[in-house]
Order: C-alpha cells, then sequence, then structure tokens
C-alpha cells in the first residue's frame, strides 16, 4: 500500500475541503488524500480527483448520501475530514468513530444534535475527534497536557458578524446579501448566515460542552471583531492562555490532522502582533441575537432539543436565503421548534432524526 497516512474529505469542494487539499498538497510526503465527496459540484470533484490521484471520488447529490459513511470506513483511509454541512454528517462520524478513525470534525452539528450517542461511538470503535472549528481548536491547543480539573472556564470569541453594529431596525430590514459579507471569515453561505445570527456561537458552545466534558456555566462567549484570538481557557488559579493567529483556517485543519504533534509548514505566515492590533473585546448584545440563547437553552434542555435546534435553524437559513423569511424571523422559527422539544425521545439516532425532520416540517410550514 502506498505510504503516508490516509485522508478521506467529506465535502471536499466547499470552503473546509478546498482548504484542506491545499494544506494535504503542501505535506505529501505525510498525508495522502485516499477518498473524496462532494454534495453536486461534479466538475471540481473530478478535477480534485485527478489531482490528489485519490481512489474514492463520489457526489451524494446522484441519490449516493451513502457514500459518505463508505468513504469514511474505507480501509485505507486514517482521518476522516468531515466537512458536510448540517445534520447529513451525522451518520458518517459515527461509522468512523466505530471503525476506529480520527474524525477532524468541522461538522459540528454532528456534536449538537446527538453528542450522546457520538461518546457511546468512540466507546464502542476506539475512534476519536478533533476538533478543526478554530475555536474548539484553541481550547484544544490550550488544554493539551493539562488536567481537566485545573479549568474554571473557558471563552468563545464571535466575530459579531456583518450586523455587530446594525441597531434592532435594521437587522429587521437585513438581506441575505447583507448576512454573507462577513466581516473577517470566508466561509460557505450557511455558517455565514449562522455567524450573523450567532447561532453559529451558539452550536459551538453545545459543542464545546460535549468535546471538553464542560458544564454550560463554564462557557462563556465574548465578541471580539478582529478574529485573532480564536478562544480563551481560564484556569484555577486564574492564570488564562489563548491561542492567537490570523483569521485563516489552514491552521486549525493542520493541527487537527497532525494532533498532538505539530509540523513546519511555510505558507503560514509568522503571526505578526503589530500588524494584527489593535485587539478589542464587546460584550454580546444577546437581546438583540436571541439566537445565542436560544441555542445555550437547548443545550442545557438536552435531550432532542439540541437537534430540533440545529434542524430549526438549518432550514430557516435555507428559507432566508431563498428570500422566504426575514432575518429576524430565523430566531423566531427556532423558537417555535423548540416549543415542546424536551417532550421528544432522544435516546436513537432514529429519534433524534425523527425529531429533526418535525423541527423542519414545523418551520416550512409556519414561516415559509
Amino acid at each position: 500500500m502506498t505510504p503516508g497516512i490516509g485522508v478521506a474529505i467529506l465535502g471536499s469542494t466547499g470552503s473546509i475541503g478546498t482548504t484542506a487539499l491545499r494544506v494535504l498538497q503542501r505535506h505529501r510526503e505525510r498525508f495522502r488524500v485516499t477518498a473524496l465527496t462532494a454534495f453536486s459540484n461534479a466538475q471540481l470533484l473530478r478535477e480534485q480527483a485527478a489531482a490528489s490521484q485519490a481512489a474514492y471520488a463520489e457526489i451524494v447529490s446522484n441519490g449516493r448520501a451513502a457514500c459518505l459513511v463508505e468513504a469514511a470506513t474505507r480501509a485505507d483511509v486514517n482521518i476522516v475530514l468531515n466537512a458536510v454541512v448540517g445534520a447529513a454528517g451525522l451518520d458518517a462520524t459515527l461509522a468512523a468513530l466505530e471503525a476506529g478513525k480520527r474524525v477532524a470534525l468541522a461538522n459540528k452539528e454532528t456534536l449538537v444534535m446527538a453528542g450522546h450517542l457520538v461518546r457511546g461511538a468512540m466507546e464502542r470503535g476506539g475512534g476519536e475527534i478533533v476538533p478543526v472549528d478554530s475555536e474548539h481548536s484553541a481550547i484544544l491547543q490550550c488544554l493539551t497536557g493539562r488536567r481537566r480539573q485545573d479549568v474554571r472556564r473557558v471563552v468563545l470569541t464571535a466575530s459579531g458578524g456583518p450586523f455587530r453594529e446594525w441597531t434592532p431596525a435594521q437587522l429587521e430590514k437585513a438581506t441575505a446579501e447583507d448576512a454573507l459579507k462577513h466581516p473577517t471569515w470566508r466561509m460557505g453561505r450557511k455558517i455565514t448566515v449562522d455567524s450573523a445570527t450567532l447561532a453559529n456561537k451558539a452550536l459551538e458552545v453545545i459543542e464545546a460542552h460535549h468535546l471538553f466534558d464542560l458544564d454550560f456555566d463554564q462557557i462563556d462567549v465574548v465578541v471580539h471583531p478582529q478574529s485573532v484570538v480564536h478562544s480563551f481557557v481560564e484556569f484555577v488559579d486564574g492564570s488564562v492562555l489563548a491561542q492567537l493567529g490570523a483569521p485563516n483556517m489552514e491552521l486549525p485543519i493542520l493541527y487537527a490532522l497532525t494532533h498532538p504533534e505539530r509540523i513546519h509548514d511555510d505558507a503560514l505566515a509568522p503571526y505578526d502582533p503589530v500588524a494584527l492590533s489593535p485587539l478589542t473585546f464587546e460584550r454580546v448584545r444577546r437581546r438583540d441575537f436571541p439566537a445565542l440563547e436560544l441555542g445555550i437553552a437547548a443545550g442545557r434542555m438536552g435531550g432532542a432539543a439540541p437537534a430540533v435546534y440545529n434542524a430549526a435553524n438549518e432550514q430557516a437559513v435555507a428559507i432566508f436565503l431563498e428570500g422566504g423569511m426575514t432575518f429576524t424571523d430565523i430566531p423566531r422559527a427556532i423558537e417555535a421548534a423548540l416549543d415542546g422539544a424536551s417532550r421528544l425521545p432522544s435516546d436513537s439516532r432514529e429519534a433524534l432524526l425523527s425529531a429533526d425532520r418535525s423541527a423542519r416540517a414545523l418551520v416550512r410550514e409556519r414561516f415559509a
């Protein structure tokens, strides 16, 4: 077999997937791309497969959603980079962990909707999750080699998105074009809107709860417009560690592939504290961006509530991007779906997927 660590990229034609391929191209002596999947961009997928010499490449939208699991469980795959958007990434994550793979997880929805199932899959199969999100990568880098009982809290940073300084009246009139103008990151459409509503930060709070075994009272959020400090970890003695870097996903992707090791990469520019200054921080305007509090409340509620939150948000964002609802309707739709979520069963994958479908249907019927 060809030497090197085999990597499967699920969602290879998206923002994270294309960035990961650039990183992997620079480290061909250590990694090899063995499998690629994409949702619908067949032309780009063919180009990627030819350039990387991947043995497996498949399009999901051809009625081949099973290809995600197939790619994730191949014998020549050691690391699965899951960059699929939304709940569609769940089965591949579970299957990869059951098969003992490392999952470099950019699909935070997996942990949000089914954190307890993910933990069970890790225990049964011996797989592991290493986060790709810059905030969770930062926390991991600060915590590696340190005892969890020494942690007082973590602080996730949020850019504030394009509407950080908008008034409530302006938010009522915000368009999809406005929401997609993120000031510091270049991401896919759905996650960019999530950043504008702060739903993305709610998902990250729930993800941090599962990844690092933290109570929700130990997780805070602060607005940091420059997106240079990716997260803080405060310890019980008052010491605070932070991970800093330019807003570039190549570093957390590389670290997810090599953790706990670090390897040299000349393409990543040295940190320039003067050029990236000043660094400022603000409190979150929670009343104006209610999607954050709704998500944290869903996380505290547990059970099926996080899955409902995630599904309602996904559906609402899709409708908003199509022009079918207003920006401020997104949290209203989430709140409507969460009403009664505590009564839904959550003990199995099927129960969570049922809650997911019900939440999407409710949002479509009431708000589309």
